[in-house]
């Protein structure tokens, strides 16, 4: 029974700190008043899931901080990079287009539907770990079997690549976004298509533009420029939008202001033409919403949080359907806020509600590490700084206290 006396210790110190009585958080979670009392009496040990899930929420907090099981970035399922990553980089170094890996492929069907597991991405790296590397085998053997629906098959093919880009960011996977955004650009031009060729220049920018932001800048503009012809196709506004905020990104990073506001601007009057918020092409959500995100971001990269949170009003995140998209947004505004004492537990907040929304992806990125560290040091031990405790405690960078 000790750990059930321990667990019930640690739900009692939370409900108290929430400011419930025992009443209200056994409301709250479903449970009688008698349960959760023994609960806390350490009588009854919480055997069930849904059961912890109830008490956790109720308490708004993560299960973990109920069981004292630490996330831990060594196991997969909660994103270690290790394994994650093995596959991802066997996957990318085995398989060549137009070589057959001589592997079972699915009837397509199937592989259009795990294809859209991919699509509304959340870092959820245990299904990237599991997904990319078994769909970019069965795309590159469906490429040379099934001739007629190559072009489906390459847009497969990016799409995939565009995952392990993403993923092999997060995780810190140093030369895997190179080799798989150049695996794009191949793809891409096997489509002859410029509305592509500039989906893997978007690519490139994304997954390497750091590196060389000069480079970025000069494809970017120029696969704008090849799209200018097509902007009365939705796909190519869309694509154009996407590679005119790539040129603002790269302009901010050079210090080049009149540059990114030019870009920003375009990216915006082409959002204007659109008749959604957000579109759907690529799953890359252009549109108002994602150009106020990136406005957003570009501030606060350049250092000027009140810019950020002002272009943040605009923002309408939850109409992206990517839930990852979402979160890193309230990761930008978080980060925004608790530069200021006065806006810094608002901040915690938002950096909690990314966490809740993309747990995985939010708890590996280092801008996230680097603020919560920065914070440890000067978060007064008040609401803000107990949920910040818990979340830095979840990212492993300090014990709960």
């Amino acid at each position: 029974m000790e750990d059930a006396r321990v667990f019930g210790l640690r739900v009692r110190e939370l409900r108290c700190w929430r400011g419930l009585s025992l009443r209200q958080a056994a409301g709250l979670a479903g449970l009688t008043f008698s349960f959760w009392g023994q609960i806390e009496r350490g009588e009854k040990p919480v055997t069930s899931r849904p059961t912890l899930n109830a008490i956790a929420n109720a308490l708004r907090v993560h299960p973990t901080d109920l069981t004292g099981q630490p996330w831990t970035p060594q196991d997969v399922a909660s994103g270690g990079t290790p394994a994650a990553l093995v596959g991802i980089e066997t996957a990318l170094e085995r398989y060549q287009l137009g070589m057959d890996p001589e592997l079972p492929v699915r009837a397509w069907p199937e592989i259009a539907a795990d294809l859209e597991r991919l699509t509304y991405w959340d870092g959820d790296y245990a299904v990237m770990a599991e997904l990319v590397p078994v769909l970019l085998g069965e795309l590159q053997g469906a490429y040379v079997r099934l001739p007629q629906r190559r072009s489906e098959v390459l847009v497969g093919l990016m799409r995939a690549y565009a995952s392990a880009i993403w993923t092999a960011k997060c995780l810190g996977g140093c030369g895997l976004p190179s080799l798989a955004a150049r695996a794009v650009q191949q793809c891409a031009e096997a489509l002859s298509d410029p509305i592509w060729l500039g989906y893997a220049t978007y690519l490139r920018g994304d997954a390497t533009g750091r590196l060389d932001r000069a480079g970025q800048y000069r494809r970017s503009v120029a696969a704008a420029q090849d799209l200018t012809s097509r902007l009365d196709c939705s796909d190519a506004l869309q694509a154009c939008g996407m590679l005119h905020l790539s040129a603002a990104w790269a302009g901010g990073a050079q210090a080049d202001r009149d540059t990114m506001v030019t870009h920003l601007q375009e990216a915006s009057a082409l959002a204007s033409r659109m008749d959604t918020e957000v579109g759907t092409w690529a799953h890359l959500w252009f549109g108002p919403t994602n150009v106020g995100i990136w406005k957003t971001s570009i501030a606060l990269e350049l250092g000027e949080p009140g810019q950020a949170l002002r272009a943040a009003k605009t923002v309408h995140p939850d109409l992206l359907p990517s839930r990852g998209r979402q979160a890193m947004f309230w990761v930008e505004v978080g980060r925004a806020l608790v530069v200021e004492k006065k806006t810094r537990e608002q901040g915690v907040h938002l950096l909690a509600r990314a966490e809740r929304l993309a747990p995985q992806m939010v708890r590996h990125s280092a801008v996230v590490r680097d603020t919560v560290t920065n914070l440890l040091r000067q978060s007064p031990r008040d609401a803000s700084g107990r949920e910040l405790r818990g979340l830095a405690w979840r990212m492993g960078l300090a014990p709960i206290r």
